[in-house]
């Protein structure tokens, strides 16, 4: 794919030096930021990482911790950003994915793993190369996969690129049922392997963002023990 512009936030010298070689293999430019406040200087605008396609980001870091981060940049845009922790458990993944993150990788890492999640990233945020999907309109609902762009009842939403995706696919096919597992291999394009906290969370973000733009509708319906889809509206 084409070659894009990777922020790597990470305060070990030996693992930045890691990602950085293996990124660069794969072709990307590739910036650094050994501590949060460097991360936040370089991300801020008019700098020269203000326009990276993907930050890999710690938790763990000097200065300003990498939850702080990860809250300032989904505040800021849309750029899809990669957890990088030691911390494994369950909660902690949730909650970064409640925060914004599009993906989350646990330390010690496989490389290639890791590699081939940021490609997978840096697919689903890359606008389509070829003809544009037309919009697709339920009720109040509506995307514009072209501008993506989002409303809801005359109000436009905010949507992470994942978060478009999800929404895409449900509006594809309204009425349909799609289990989580259905839905991680369409979303995140790869192989479900049975945790599906990803999906949760990122149905619930989803889910708020088109409630707080029009509280009386709820457009996403849980049927319990099978999935999600789209209700009537």
């Amino acid at each position: 794919m084409t070659a894009s512009r990777v922020l790597v936030v990470e305060d070990s010298p030996d693992v930045r030096a890691l990602l950085v070689e293996a990124l660069r293999d794969e072709g990307h430019e590739v910036l650094t930021a050994a501590d949060g406040l460097a991360a936040r200087a370089a991300l801020a605008p008019g700098r020269e990482a203000a326009g990276v396609d993907l930050v890999v980001l710690d938790l763990m870091l000097p200065h300003v911790d990498g939850s702080v981060l990860l809250a300032e940049i989904r505040r800021a845009g849309e750029v899809p950003v990669l957890v990088l922790s030691a911390k494994d458990a369950v909660y902690t993944k949730v909650d970064m994915l409640r925060l914004g993150a599009d993906d989350y990788v646990t330390k010690p890492f496989d490389l290639a793993e890791l590699t081939a999640r940021v490609e997978a990233l840096l697919r689903r945020s890359a606008p389509p190369a070829a003809a544009k999907p037309a919009p697709l309109v339920h009720g109040p609902l509506s995307l514009d996969p072209a501008a993506a762009r989002v409303r809801m009842d005359g109000a436009e939403v905010a949507l992470t690129a994942t978060e478009l995706r999800l929404l895409y696919l449900l509006l594809a096919s309204p009425g349909q049922v799609f289990s989580r597992p259905r839905i991680y291999e369409a979303v995140w394009e790869e192989p479900f392997v049975g945790d599906d906290a990803a999906v949760k969370t990122h149905v619930s973000n989803l889910r708020g963002k088109l409630r707080e733009a029009a509280p009386a509708l709820d457009p996403i319906e849980t049927v319990w023990g099978l999935g999600y889809r789209l209700r009537a509206l």
